[in-house]
């Protein structure tokens, strides 16, 4: 039986992306101009939402979109890890 939406675990996926200073890097030009595509609760969905947003920036090849893996939070009150 496979688990739907509602009730498989979440693993918490960030996309994000914006003009990198050197394609060979992964530092941005401006941190203040990231785009912050989402959050999502799954790999399969982040990579929809990356896919969708690389597509859309194809021609700009300074531009790149990234998937974060953020199963693991640290919440910095407490010091603590926590998994979402």
């Amino acid at each position: 039986m496979s688990e739907d939406a509602n009730t498989a675990k979440q693993l918490l996926h960030i996309v994000i992306g914006g003009e990198l200073r050197d394609v060979t890097e992964v530092e941005f030009e401006d941190l203040s101009a990231i785009d912050f595509v989402g959050a999502y609760p799954n790999y399969a969905a982040a990579y929809d939402a990356w896919k969708n947003a690389a597509h859309r920036t194809v021609d700009n090849a300074e531009t790149r979109y990234f998937i974060l893996h953020a199963h693991k939070l640290l919440d910095p009150e407490t010091g603590t890890h926590h998994h979402v």
